[in-house]
C-alpha cells in the first residue's frame, strides 16, 4: 500500500523558524508556473528555493537520514539522488493560497524520475486555517499531520493537494527524491 507515512518532529519549532528565515532570505517568487504560464486556478503560492538562501546543509542532512529510514521501512524504492532544489512554499489567505489535485510525476526528465515526495509542515497549525495537505492514494482522502516540524512522505505518483488557505498563511518545505523511472 502506498499511503503516506509521517515522521513527527523531523524539525523542531526553532528549526522551523530557521527554515522560514531561509525562505525570506532567498526571496519568494510566484508559484503556479506550468510551462512558463501562470495558472493560479491550479496553484496560488509563493515559492523560495532554499539553496538560493545560502547554507541549508543542515536541512538536507536531516532529510537524507529521514528518507533513508522511511524508504527502507515503508516503500523500498530504488532511490539515487536529490536532483532538484528544496522548495519552501507560502500559501496565504489574501491570495487564496492553494494547489489543486496533482501528482509530482510529469513532463520533463527530472519529473519522470521523481520517486518520493517529502513535505515538512513548517507553520504552526494555529497560524492558519484551511491549507490542508491531502493525499488520495487509494480513493480515500487523508489529511497530513499538521504538527509543526512533522514530515509526510508519499510516492510521487500519489494524487495530492493543498486546500485553500482561509485565514493566515501556511509554510511548507517540499523536496523530491529521484531514481530510475517507474516501469
Amino acid at each position: 500500500m502506498f499511503v503516506p507515512v509521517t515522521l513527527p518532529a523531523l524539525f523542531t519549532p526553532a528549526e522551523c523558524d530557521a527554515l522560514t528565515a531561509l525562505g525570506e532570505a532567498a526571496g519568494y517568487d510566484q508559484g503556479g508556473l506550468v510551462g512558463g504560464a501562470l495558472l493560479e486556478n491550479i496553484r496560488s503560492a509563493r515559492i523560495a528555493w532554499l539553496d538560493d538562501a545560502g547554507s541549508a546543509d543542515w536541512v538536507m542532512e536531516r532529510i537524507v537520514a529521514a528518507v533513508a529510514e522511511v524508504n527502507r521501512t515503508h516503500f523500498d524504492f530504488v532511490l539515487t539522488d536529490f536532483a532538484e532544489r528544496m522548495q519552501l512554499a507560502w500559501y496565504g489567505e489574501a491570495q487564496g493560497g492553494h494547489f489543486d489535485w496533482h501528482t509530482d510525476i510529469g513532463d520533463g526528465a527530472l519529473a519522470r524520475r521523481r520517486k518520493l515526495t517529502l513535505v515538512v509542515q513548517v507553520s504552526a497549525p494555529e497560524a492558519y486555517e484551511g491549507g490542508a495537505l491531502e493525499t488520495n492514494a487509494d480513493a480515500n482522502i487523508r489529511s497530513a499531520d499538521t504538527a509543526r516540524g512533522s514530515a509526510t512522505f508519499f510516492p510521487a505518483f500519489v494524487l495530492h493537494r493543498v486546500t485553500p488557505v482561509t485565514r493566515g498563511a501556511r509554510h511548507s518545505l517540499t523536496t523530491w527524491v529521484h531514481g530510475p523511472a517507474f516501469r
